[in-house]
């Protein structure tokens, strides 16, 4: 979705999503130049440093360049696109949440845009800490600077393994005033059903906004 309508675009995208997911950033190198990856743990700097590197053992990503080449229509530049991605990732960073600025001692140029895909949901323990994780993430952004947000709505609960991890429960009401309240116009917003069946997790839908930061006055 990004750069659809052509106007989420620049020099710097902050990526901070869940786990060491990828598919999101096919789309994004091609309207930004440099993408920085902010994870939460050092596990996923690991897992997405052996994709970056092509270590033996990466995960891969190969069927999630395929269906991005299958909506593009550009199926025959699979390899061209992965190397795309991978040269526009200049920086795999850890952060820390609890700081109030997640990647101190440095500092980080403020981005263009913002891509955030289902971490607040898993880092989240209650609505208001949703609310001062986005505040922290805005600060990342540079005024007119746009936010792009993926989550799973009316969710509880997420398994790996034998392990049950929460999930924030919450509605597109919700996440739509979250962004609103921390000073964003929303641009675009669909809600997409699961027509999925699993245990794994107990998702109803899934949420795609895009908004910009209002332009300090």
């Amino acid at each position: 979705m990004i750069g659809v309508t052509g106007h989420i675009k620049g020099d710097i995208l902050i990526d901070l999503s869940c786990n060491s997911l990828v598919h999101q950033l096919y789309s994004a190198c091609e309207f930004f130049k440099h993408i920085i990856v902010l994870k939460v743990n050092d596990r996923c700097i690991l897992e997405l440093k052996r994709w970056v590197d092509r270590r033996t053992g990466a995960f891969y990503w190969g069927h999630a360049a395929k269906l991005h080449g299958y909506f593009t229509g550009k199926s025959d530049q699979l390899q061209d696109k992965e190397g795309k991605v991978r040269s526009a990732l200049q920086h795999v960073m850890k952060c820390d949440l609890a700081k109030e600025n997640m990647t101190e001692p440095i500092d980080l140029p403020s981005a263009d845009c913002i891509i955030s895909a289902w971490l607040l949901d898993a880092i989240s323990k209650d609505q208001d800490e949703y609310i001062q994780y986005l505040r922290k993430f805005s600060k990342l952004l540079k005024p007119g600077g746009h936010f792009i947000l993926i989550g799973c709505l009316y969710t509880t609960y997420f398994i790996v393994g034998k392990d049950r991890l929460h999930m924030l429960r919450y509605d597109e009401d919700f996440a739509r005033k979250a962004l609103v309240g921390e000073g964003f116009v929303i641009d675009f917003c669909e809600v997409k059903k699961r027509s999925n069946v699993s245990d794994i997790t107990d998702y109803k839908a899934i949420i795609f906004i895009a908004a910009h930061k209002k332009m300090e006055t």
